[in-house]
């Protein structure tokens, strides 16, 4: 059975740019796997070999760039070069499309504490609450978890000499950033490490409305139906 957002999600993408059309649960639910080239040296980055302290210009595990292969036939959303180009400011371009990393405390969402959903900057794909976003030390925006598993990908990153998770968007093929588990303990003890400019915030009132406008009418009218048995109860 599908989870509500998902559902949602689902519903709310419908039809896309460069010919694709609708797009489902499978497309959400596969996730990237394939390994970047090996390197002769690697460190396995976890909770004994990084910090939550990364500041301005340090070539850490959390401030370098990926160097994947996203496996893009599994995305829904499609579109050319041209077409993302367009669409995405420079800077979104080169972080989402080209696996770049946007500078630490400079950037739109790292210190942001208003209630509300970060979605995809590539899609309408509701990534990570606010509920589950915490302060780092980081410099970018930090969450224990993304919203639903299916949107979230990772790919195992082997460069600069380090393993890491990397993590995209599994609708769009977006890259987020990485995730690593030197997150607060009492919440999974996972840190997704996130750049501001693969996403776009949307406040809790918008993202309410978002959520009634693309429900799927029959759990609209389970739903009101449900409410309507309980009042009746009372």
């Amino acid at each position: 059975m599908l989870s509500p957002i998902r559902a949602i999600a689902i519903a709310a993408v419908s039809t896309v740019a460069a010919g694709a059309g609708w797009w489902g649960l499978n497309a959400m639910q596969q996730a990237a796997n394939t390994n970047a080239t090996n390197s002769s040296s690697t460190t396995v980055m976890n909770s004994a070999n990084t910090t939550a302290s990364c500041t301005t210009g340090d070539q850490s595990a959390c401030g370098l760039p990926s160097n994947v292969v996203i496996d893009m036939a599994k995305t829904a959303v499609k579109r050319t070069d041209a077409e993302w180009r367009k669409l995405l400011t420079p800077t979104q371009y080169d972080v989402a499309r080209n696996q770049g990393t946007e500078p630490s405390f400079h950037n739109e969402y790292w210190d942001n504490h208003a209630d509300g959903v970060y979605f995809s900057v590539g899609s309408d794909t509701p990534l990570f609450d606010s509920k589950d976003k915490f302060e780092s030390g980081t410099g970018w925006p930090s969450f224990t978890k993304p919203i639903d598993p299916a949107f979230v990908a990772e790919t195992v990153d082997k460069s600069y000499g380090m393993v890491r998770r990397e993590v995209h968007c599994t609708v769009d093929g977006d890259h987020l950033g990485h995730v690593f588990d030197d997150g607060p303990p009492d919440k999974g003890g996972l840190r997704y490490c996130i750049n501001s400019a693969s996403l776009k915030f949307m406040p809790r009132k918008d993202y309410d409305a978002w959520v009634a406008l693309h429900t799927p009418k029959a759990d609209a009218t389970s739903a009101k139906a449900a409410d309507s048995s309980a009042t009746a109860k009372k």
